[in-house]
């Protein structure tokens, strides 16, 4: 397949946070970012060099123009954004600290989004030229509507012969409208052809616990053969999908974590070094790193799976450096952390 347009779908948001690490109930200034799941990977694509097109629908308002602003500046298209509605969603985000664990309050009911409805979106003409749709669970879980236009979507790309990758995304706190997350969620995997979760969503997905994962270095070794015997259950489960990639994180503390992936393809699991991070700046985005390095990879390197999931996870360590959503990292700096696995933010600190 000669075209290598790709597609995202999804909610783009407005993340506000206090500065410092300061709780939401302290101080009087919030600082705020762009950001969402599928918009996240758009831009790291874009970063790549990838072409790459980003739908979703914003209100007629200044805050919503400049999100879609912000996204061409960092290089995606967003021409076909819609526009109408009453509000962006928005979502406030407490970091770690410390014993203290991060805190994400959504806010996200009557956003523009989550009132989309089926025949809104030209599907036909957006996928006619697309190798790739991309969507998550997250894309059906704000509304019925908005589950409603995402199989709309999922129906064209069968239709016009477009992959398709999804990402878990599980959210708990999202699901309000009386859908089943685990069979709305089952329903989209039955018609993906690569995919990627963490550990707790695949475990939550199959109700079947995860061997753990406590490395505190990259000395740990991997329980390869209780990994082998899952993903061969699951594939079993969901036969379309050829290509399984699963995140694995441990966090030592608030700002040391260690990362690693799994990358189950075509019968063969694979095995990804592990990462040590000692100075974590954002983890906000992580996943959509590891998918966006995931599409890149497998069209920069078909034919070299073991590269795919090396270049996936060095993407997605990178992004624990740079602050906000976005993963704001070239493709020579992952490639240099794949050439030489050193700890990601003491190379980070070099490059910039």
């Amino acid at each position: 397949m000669t075209n290598k347009r790709i597609v995202t779908f999804g909610e783009l948001l407005l993340r506000f946070s206090k500065p410092e690490h300061q709780r939401l109930t302290q101080g009087d200034i919030f600082t705020s970012k762009y950001g969402g799941s599928e918009a996240n990977v758009a831009v790291s694509l874009a970063s790549l060099g990838d072409e790459v097109e980003y739908i979703t629908r914003l209100p007629e308002t200044p805050v919503g123009r400049a999100g879609a602003m912000r996204l061409q500046e960092l290089g995606v298209n967003c021409r076909r954004v819609l526009y109408g509605g009453r509000r962006i969603g928005t979502y406030y985000f407490e970091p770690s600290a410390g014993m203290r664990a991060a805190k994400v309050i959504y806010d996200r009911d009557g956003s523009a989004y989550s009132e989309l409805e089926p025949g809104m979106i030209p599907w036909h003409e957006i996928l006619r030229d697309a190798r790739v749709l991309h969507v998550s669970g997250i894309t059906a879980a704000i509304s019925q509507n908005a589950a409603d236009a995402t199989f709309e979507a999922l129906d064209v790309a069968d239709e016009l012969g477009v992959q398709v990758s999804f990402d878990i995304n599980y959210r708990k706190n999202l699901w309000k409208y009386g859908a089943d997350p685990r069979e709305t969620i089952s329903r989209m995997l039955e018609r993906c052809d690569m995919m990627f979760g963490d550990a707790i969503e695949f475990e939550w997905l199959c109700q079947r616990p995860q061997p753990p994962f406590t490395a505190i270095d990259s000395n740990f070794e991997m329980q390869m053969d209780e990994y082998r015997e899952w993903f061969d259950q699951i594939h079993k489960r969901y036969p379309r999908c050829r290509n399984w990639l699963m995140g694995m994180r441990n966090m030592v503390s608030s700002k040391h974590h260690t990362l690693t992936a799994l990358l189950w393809t075509d019968g063969e699991l694979l095995q990804a070094p592990i990462h040590n991070i000692p100075d974590v700046v954002d983890p906000v985005g992580v996943g959509d790193a590891f998918m966006a390095g995931l599409l890149h990879a497998s069209m920069a390197f078909p034919d070299d799976k073991q590269l795919q999931l090396n270049y996936s996870l060095a993407a997605s360590a990178l992004k624990n450096t740079v602050p906000g959503d976005f993963n704001l990292t070239t493709d020579e700096e992952i490639m240099e952390v794949v050439t030489n696995q050193r700890d990601i933010y003491s190379l980070y600190k070099v490059t910039i």
